[in-house]
């Protein structure tokens, strides 16, 4: 078995569904040195709020680091907390998220600030791109080809058309992604994706490396009307 210190565990979309993720962080916490979360903390699930108080409180823990990278969902989170809420936002699941923070659309900067702990504030704000190790390169969604890391765009990282499992460029290392929904993970030499569908009742999913082992976790969610495509 290979050592904790030397392991990282990536975590794909988690969209509120807080009791999927506790769970299965139970399974790898001993198990890595390094968790790194894929974004699309917010929107469709129940749980937004719980989800990110839940990623704060394992920061704490000084005995694994914690990568949050961001998703394309938190944003939009991020746009409607700065009072610049896109029509999208409404569309995709941000009407849970509000709910999960005691909000509406119509919602006051000053019912914003109010509801919204300034450490979640600060979360949102901090969201990395991207991230890499040793073992891979982790984003949202995509990179661009041809493009240095240090100059990949957020239209790229968190909004990458869904055929980067197709994209055939060498980065160097293997990419590993969410976004894009699986029914299991997709796994080739070079791509990995991660996304199974956790709030459209599939399963929230992580992978160690360098091993690629996966452990998942049934979500045991029953939303209706999702939409799978962004």
């Amino acid at each position: 078995m290979q050592s904790s210190d030397t392991t990282t565990c990536a975590i794909g979309d988690i969209h509120g569904c807080v009791h999927a993720l506790s769970a299965l962080f139970l399974k790898i916490s001993e198990r890595a040195s390094t968790v790194v979360l894929l974004g699309d903390y917010v929107d469709r699930g129940p749980d937004s709020k719980k989800v990110v108080e839940t990623i704060l409180q394992w920061r704490k823990n000084k005995s694994i680091r914690v990568i949050a990278l961001m998703g394309n969902h938190d944003f939009l989170f991020l746009q409607y907390l700065s009072g610049q809420a896109s029509d999208l936002f409404f569309k995709v699941g941000g009407l849970e998220t509000l709910s999960s923070y005691g909000l509406t659309p119509s919602s006051s900067r000053q019912e914003r600030e109010e509801k919204v702990p300034r450490e979640h504030f600060a979360f949102f704000n901090s969201l990395p791109l991207l991230w890499q190790d040793k073992h891979a390169i982790y984003v949202h969604a995509g990179l661009e080809p041809g493009r240095h890391l240090s100059q990949q765009s957020s239209q790229w990282c968190l909004w990458y058309p869904k055929n980067f499992d197709q994209c055939r460029f060498n980065f160097g290392k293997p990419v590993v992604f969410g976004h894009k929904v699986y029914k299991t993970p997709y796994i080739s030499s070079d791509r990995i994706g991660i996304d199974t569908g956790a709030v459209f009742a599939g399963s929230l999913t992580a992978i160690l490396l360098p091993s690629r082992e996966t452990i998942r976790v049934p979500a045991n969610t029953n939303f209706q009307n999702m939409v799978h495509d962004i």
